[in-house]
């Protein structure tokens, strides 16, 4: 087999270590959503519902995007450079830390900064797991690989309600950041003495790295960072605002939540395996790997966006709130799955997490921009048209923009094949032809 033009190693595409490998990467992955998502969840009610409204959560929110962003400027260069063993772990031992300040933090200001801390540590983990199944998986088998890491995401979504309703109840909110902070340090131990970069393939991730202002010229980075910043707020909403969602149109409590909101999780969770092995699967019945990916992300981009269009009119109870939240969370995860091996199929495999780093800047952009937009929509509209109404605008609103993620993606950022341009800059060293 072939990538970039260069042959794939069979020893590579045999190891069974690279289970083991990408298991690591999926911890790793739910350890950042827990990290991520506790502080949504202890907030919705509460001693800290009472200290952060609506407006302040949308706006903390913001500043872990920004964060989030600007992270992801430079995490992929910095992964690239450093390598996967140090890379990762540094940024693992980052967000662990930002997680376990949240413990000290008494007011919305000191929260937003832990949140922007947490941002900044939480973004290198997909460049990091991206070098790492570009490192181990040949390029027919990165979409599964992809989907059993992103994975974590929703696992980590489906543990924390339950997770956090239990630590928060027994031990306090102070206690379930330190606690969680303790998971991240053992994994961090455990991966610094476990992981090393295969044999096959370590000579060509360590090439020349192509400078961002050269990836940025193409046309596939400026597009699929445009997506993204459509695409990726839609998980967002999801995963932040469910929470608040249960609260404010059902009136639930924790304890329901605990039980309730791992619901549209499980379902989230089927759709990174079931996108990543539904290409695999086309791909082996001879659909040619970049028709295959479109026709992927398509079929998921529908299932994300059009539930969310039609929530206003179908939910009449707390299951049917969660239902069509777990369909555009399946959705999300399946499109993902495979849009995580786009930088592998279209630039050099020493570039793959810079170009994903790159691209997640428009996450961060669209997060930002669309956590503010919607903590301001539920405070204008929540109390005079209640919250039924003001989320209601909030569901069509995210739907809408996955469709035009969708388009971008599809009709915006070209065929998805190896860039020879990219190729032959990176085998140069930089020497322009």
């Amino acid at each position: 087999m072939v990538e970039n033009n260069i042959p794939v190693s069979p020893a590579m595409k045999l190891s069974k270590m690279r289970w083991v490998m990408v298991g690591m990467a999926f911890l790793a992955t739910v350890l950042n959503y827990v990290h991520r998502l506790s502080f949504n969840y202890l907030s919705a009610e509460g001693e800290l519902r009472a200290l952060i409204p609506d407006e302040a959560f949308g706006y903390i929110g913001t500043a872990f995007f920004v964060a989030y962003m600007i992270s992801n400027a430079f995490s992929g260069f910095l992964i690239d450079r450093l390598g996967t063993r140090l890379g990762y772990s540094l940024c693992m031992a980052f967000w662990t830390t930002a997680g376990l300040v949240h413990a000290f933090a008494t007011t919305p200001l000191q929260f937003g900064i832990c949140r922007f801390m947490l941002g900044i540590g939480e973004a290198g983990n997909w460049p990091a797991a991206i070098k790492l199944t570009t490192e181990w998986f040949p390029p027919h088998e990165r979409s599964t690989a992809s989907g059993i890491f992103n994975s974590g995401s929703a696992l980590g979504a489906v543990i924390v309600p339950p997770l956090v309703a239990y630590l928060g109840i027994s031990y306090g909110w102070q206690m379930t950041f330190i606690i969680l902070a303790l998971c991240g340090y053992l994994w961090l131990v455990i991966f610094w003495f476990l992981y090393y970069t295969p044999k096959e393939t370590e000579v060509k991730v360590k090439t020349f790295t192509i400078p961002a202002i050269k990836l940025l010229k193409t046309r596939f980075v400026l597009m699929f960072t445009l997506s993204k910043t459509f695409m990726d707020p839609v998980w967002y909403f999801v995963t932040f605002w469910i929470g608040r969602y249960l609260v404010d149109v059902h009136n639930l409590e924790l304890k329901e939540i605990g039980m309730l909101a791992v619901i549209p999780f499980l379902i989230a969770d089927v759709g990174n395996l079931a996108g990543g092995y539904f290409t695999q699967y086309i791909i082996k019945k001879g659909t040619p790997i970049p028709r295959a990916r479109k026709i992927a992300v398509t079929i998921a981009g529908l299932i994300m966006g059009v539930p969310l269009l039609a929530g206003p009119f179908v939910i009449s109870s707390p299951m049917s709130a969660l239902l069509v939240f777990g369909l555009a969370g399946f959705g999300y995860t399946a499109y993902t799955a495979n849009a995580l091996t786009f930088p592998a199929d279209v630039v050099p495999k020493n570039s793959a997490a810079s170009v994903w780093g790159m691209a997640c800047v428009g996450t961060g952009l669209g997060g930002a921009v669309f956590q503010s937009v919607s903590g301001i929509v539920l405070k204008n509209y929540a109390v005079e048209m209640g919250y039924n109404y003001a989320y209601s605008i909030l569901f069509m609103g995210f739907g809408i923009i996955a469709l035009i993620g969708l388009a971008i993606m599809l009709f915006f950022m070209g065929p998805l094949v190896p860039n020879e341009e990219l190729r032959r800059y990176a085998e140069t060293g930089g020497v322009e032809e």
